[in-house]
């Protein structure tokens, strides 16, 4: 556990960031080795597959993902007043809720996998092969949260690094797999998914083993459990808006596959290729971002509301550096990056132009994540949901709709930085108004046992 209430703010963020930097690279190559092997293997058609099931995943993990985030921010306030009691509880209780999530999320994907994807205009040629993917990476959704939850828990106490090992570990035996399950066995882009599973599987199990070997608090054990109906309340209360907004940027993905799908196979494998370079491009600052937080959870925790001025501040220095460095490397080798996954000429080419319009604003991105970190990590998660909605259904998907019907699939590229400027520009005005330092949770704990 790591003390973020002291020291220099630049540099606590900074190097709370980097494992969570480097664990998330390795994350991340779970689905880019996935679409890698795939692409080189099986060829386009399979590699459209993978990028068509991506956003349904999505959408169906991402309201348990706002739990997540409401167990994040409360273990981070709690931690900063050192009211280690209600850590403790504020953990036992995510567990339980995000294992029910968890299985409820299985059974519901399992169940509307072919219908969405019909809904989604997937070419017939793609959608048994994306329904298979899908079907297996939903039977996989429990492990995969086990270990999601263990690595917000961990945030939350200030402890990015201890779930680095057991990614790299993890993505060593995703890597192998999939080389042995595609390329060996056989098995197509199924083999491909299964090893994402097995891999996450896991990440899980190493976290368990980890975490019941070293620390009390932090000890995953079913027996003994508590669950906190109040606790679990202000979860939702300040996890369901990050929860539904996770939601509607994935309904928002699925709108605009719909868009891309109506473009033919070639669009949709370099939509796919893309969009994958462009996770590894955005992730240092959503990093940063998680960081700022963390940090924002724990001053606020600690009354030290300066601290969270100079952290903001820091927030947006690293993670413009970082992007600004970024758009430079895509923009200038877009294309090249696109052939890691595939050697095909029409493809590569509408990749390349993806990350050279999506690219040159990445510094938009970065900034305007910054500034959601600092409210979420005070407690105020309604009015960056309120704005991501705006942003997405009400700029985005309209404006890749219209640009695409007159300039081609470049139209539905730039209905993304669109999004960005107005969204930045919203976040950044409220920010500005200061509301959102009254939404602490440690303050109204405090009040309450008053």
């Amino acid at each position: 556990m790591k003390d973020l209430t002291q020291g220099n703010e630049a540099k606590q963020i900074f190097f709370f960031a980097l494992p969570m930097l480097i664990g998330n690279i390795f994350q991340q190559l779970y689905s880019t080795v996935d679409s890698i092997i795939v692409g080189r293997a099986l060829g386009k058609s399979a590699l459209a597959a993978v990028g068509a099931s991506f956003p349904i995943l999505f959408l169906l993990i991402a309201l348990i993902m706002g739990i997540t985030m409401g167990s994040t921010i409360m273990i981070s306030q709690f931690y900063g007043a050192r009211d280690i009691k209600k850590v403790k509880t504020t953990i036992d209780t995510a567990y339980i809720s995000l294992l029910i999530g968890a299985l409820i999320m299985m059974v519901v994907g399992l169940m509307i996998s072919g219908p969405i994807l019909k809904l989604l205009k997937t070419p017939d040629t793609v959608l048994p092969t994306a329904k298979s993917y899908l079907n297996i990476m939903f039977l996989g959704m429990p492990v995969m949260f086990g270990y999601n939850s263990i690595s917000a828990i961990l945030r939350g106490l200030g402890d990015s690094r201890t779930p680095l090992t057991f990614l790299i570990i993890a993505t060593v035996i995703n890597i192998i797999l999939d080389l042995i399950f595609v390329m060996v066995f056989n098995w197509g882009v199924a083999g491909a998914a299964w090893a994402t599973v097995i891999a996450q599987a896991c990440s899980f199990a190493f976290g368990v083993f980890h975490l019941n070997r070293t620390h009390e608090v932090l000890r995953f054990s079913i027996k003994g459990m508590t669950y906190d109906k109040e606790i679990f309340k202000t979860i939702v209360r300040i996890g369901l808006p990050s929860g539904v907004q996770q939601m509607l940027v994935s309904a928002g993905m699925m709108a605009l596959t719909r868009i891309v799908n109506g473009y033919g196979t070639d669009t949709m494998a370099a939509y796919t290729a893309a969009t994958r370079i462009e996770s590894f491009a955005v992730m240092p600052c959503m990093n940063v971002s998680m960081a700022v937080s963390t940090f924002v959870g724990q001053n606020i925790g600690a009354n030290k509301p300066e601290r969270v001025k100079q952290g903001f501040k820091a927030g947006i220095l690293i993670s413009g550096t970082i992007s600004l460095t970024i758009s430079i490397v895509v923009i200038l080798f877009g294309k090249h990056l696109i052939s890691i996954f595939t050697s095909d000429a029409a493809v590569k080419a509408i990749g390349g132009r993806y990350l050279t319009i999506v690219g040159a604003f990445f510094i938009v991105f970065s900034t305007q994540f910054i500034v959601n970190a600092v409210l979420r990590g005070a407690g105020d998660t309604f009015v960056p949901m309120l704005f991501t909605i705006l942003s997405l259904w009400v700029i985005r998907i309209p404006a890749s709709a219209l640009l695409s019907a007159r300039i081609g699939s470049d139209g539905i590229w730039w209905g993304i930085p669109v999004a960005w400027i107005a969204g930045l520009l919203m976040c950044y005005s409220y920010y500005r108004t200061d509301k959102w330092k009254n939404k602490a949770v440690v303050r109204r704990s405090v009040l309450n046992a008053e």
